[in-house]
């Protein structure tokens, strides 16, 4: 029928693919949102009482972190993105399983072994995890927009 809703979704024009320098550029910016929320994360944990001595608090242990988890995040969007016949749904449950999955390593520190891995700089660090997740999250969404299928 002439007018209605489903006749306007089909004669739309499918969304544009973005180019390569917006998905880098936003790839860019997401990683570093994700370093800046993470520096906020770490200086609120220091000035909290996580110890100086914790090296994963540190700039030079999370920035390349941040930006390796946001290119390899974005890799899996990517993937998801093509193969999966509902992305949407899929990464709906897989994004926030594959945050909780990444604390694992941070749970194993509290068992002592690193300088500084007090219970306070564990969660500081898991913190980071989920900024990085949710600043990526974000970023894919608005350069590598999910098909509509």
């Amino acid at each position: 029928m002439p007018g209605s809703v489903s006749d306007a979704v089909e004669s739309t024009a499918p969304a544009q693919r973005p180019s390569a320098l917006t998905v880098v550029g936003g790839l860019l910016a997401a990683a570093a949102a994700a370093a800046v929320g993470n520096a906020v994360v770490a200086l609120v944990a220091h000035a909290g009482g996580a110890s100086h001595d914790f090296a994963p608090l540190t700039p030079s242990a999370y920035v390349p972190l941040t930006v390796i988890g946001v290119l390899l995040g974005a890799v899996g969007w990517v993937i998801v993105r093509r193969a999966a016949k509902n992305p949407t749904g899929l990464l709906r449950w897989l994004a926030p399983v594959v945050v909780v999955v990444s604390f694992v390593p941070d749970l194993a520190l509290l068992g002592g072994g690193m300088a500084g891995s007090g219970p306070l700089a564990i969660v500081a660090l898991m913190v980071m995890h989920v900024v990085v997740g949710a600043v990526a999250v974000f970023g894919y969404r608005r350069v590598l927009p999910l098909p509509v299928r």
